[in-house]
């Protein structure tokens, strides 16, 4: 059964199938080979997969990104950052880097925030001087913070596969997501300044206290969402319920953006995008069922406790192992699937659980702007109009810094948990 699942998945994906389909179709080619059990059992096993209420935080926190979006949040953040680091050498790319990390804050998504500001800032950074790959790429990698710093979808799927509390990984994925936009900055400054890319006009303590004071609403949204997980006034589904009325709140009360006759488009844009993700995790619970059924975690536990039992190494193993994994598998799906399966191997072996899963997402965030597969490179490209190539090759000073920030969090557990420790 086993070979039939990852052999018919090899092909299916060779022949270019979604991978939500493909990861349906090659269980349904396993059950059909290697077991005696009804097709029934397949749609149950995907249904099953949807019937937890943490997830329910998913579609959610999906429509608050698309009120934001609406209601024009993008725009208002973009222009705090210009005023807040626009005039410092390379200002549109630091802009980009520092608006996404806002952005990030409230979406919970990478492909909104790299397709939302991206339509933005990457023409702007065309405009102003900045050759295209950089303008592609700054946006492309500063999308990947969109799924760590919190809210963040994956590490929602990530709480409910492995069994971790999803309030604990929102707090542990603050530190490694401003770590690695910190690390970001520092790579857009050196590459300005090598290039001499222009700075913006500096503005007036006035301008920038205006600025502010537009995106002061916006701001708020993480504060309560993450101050009323950790204060047990709500759950992460219910901080996205909350999340959703109060982005439908500021939009209509405070910017005035959004009317009647915007909510129809706004549902249809959330429901289309929530539809994929639960598709995917629908089919990737079905795959990991399979696994489950035939003991490959079991097996994959009895392996790598062969190898080692050092966290480090083991850890540096899982790294490398999701690198390959990320460049070639959604993020989701990918979640769905090795969680449950490496998650205990890891507790097991004595790391923290939340320490892996901020690890566990940081790595497949790589993966997003990592060819063939990665999602960011495609749709930084084609807003930049340039090739796969020639993104891919101006992403290379960012890889080496988002490398050198993820051993950080891998040797350093406190950068993910020292926070968490403070609230405990």
């Amino acid at each position: 059964m086993i070979l039939a699942l990852f052999a018919s998945l090899v092909v299916l994906f060779i022949l270019g199938v979604p991978v939500a389909v493909a990861l349906g179709l090659s269980s349904s080619i396993a059950l059909l080979v290697g077991a005696d059990t009804p097709l029934l059992v397949l749609a149950q096993r995907a249904f099953v997969s949807l019937d937890s209420f943490p997830l329910l935080a998913i579609p959610l926190f999906m429509l608050a990104g698309v009120v934001m979006e609406y209601g024009g949040i993008s725009q208002r953040l973009i222009n705090f950052a210009n005023a807040l680091t626009g005039h410092m050498t390379g200002g549109l790319a630091i802009v980009t880097v520092v608006t996404t990390m806002f952005f990030a804050a409230i979406s919970g998504s990478s492909i909104a925030a790299t397709a939302a500001l991206g339509a933005i800032m990457i023409p702007a950074m065309i405009r102003r001087g900045y050759n295209k790959e950089l303008a592609g790429s700054v946006q492309a990698v500063s999308g990947t913070l969109g799924i760590i710093i919190p809210p963040s979808i994956p590490l929602i799927l990530y709480g409910v596969a492995a069994g971790a509390s999803i309030g604990d990984l929102f707090i542990a994925g603050i530190v490694p997501g401003f770590l690695i936009g910190l690390g970001l900055l520092i790579t857009v400054v050196i590459i300005a300044k090598k290039h001499d890319y222009p700075k913006e006009p500096k503005t007036s303590g006035k301008e920038l206290g205006q600025a502010f004071l537009g995106t002061i609403p916006a701001l708020i949204m993480p504060v309560i969402i993450l101050g009323g997980i950790y204060s047990g006034v709500f759950t992460a589904t219910e901080a996205a319920a909350v999340a959703v009325a109060y982005a439908f709140f500021i939009s209509i009360v405070f910017y005035r953006s959004i009317t009647f006759s915007n909510i129809g488009a706004i549902l249809k844009q959330a429901t289309t995008t929530t539809s994929t993700i639960m598709f995917i995790i629908a089919s990737a619970g079905l795959f990991s069922w399979i696994l489950t059924i035939e003991n490959v975690p079991q097996r994959v536990a009895g392996f790598f406790t062969s190898i080692t039992e050092n966290p480090s190494i083991f850890l540096l193993i899982i790294v490398a192992l999701l690198l390959v994994v990320g460049m070639f598998m959604e993020t989701n799906a990918s979640i769905i699937i090795l969680a449950p399966i490496l998650a205990p191997v890891a507790m097991e072996i004595g790391i923290d659980p939340i320490h892996f899963g901020i690890t566990m997402i940081v790595t497949l965030a790589i993966g997003m702007v990592t060819p063939p597969l990665g999602l960011n490179l495609f749709v930084a490209g084609k807003i930049a109009d340039i090739r796969l190539d020639q993104i891919t090759r101006g992403m290379i000073p960012f890889y080496i810094a988002v490398l050198i920030t993820l051993l950080i969090i891998v040797f350093v557990p406190n950068v993910s948990i020292g926070l968490l420790n403070l609230f405990e």
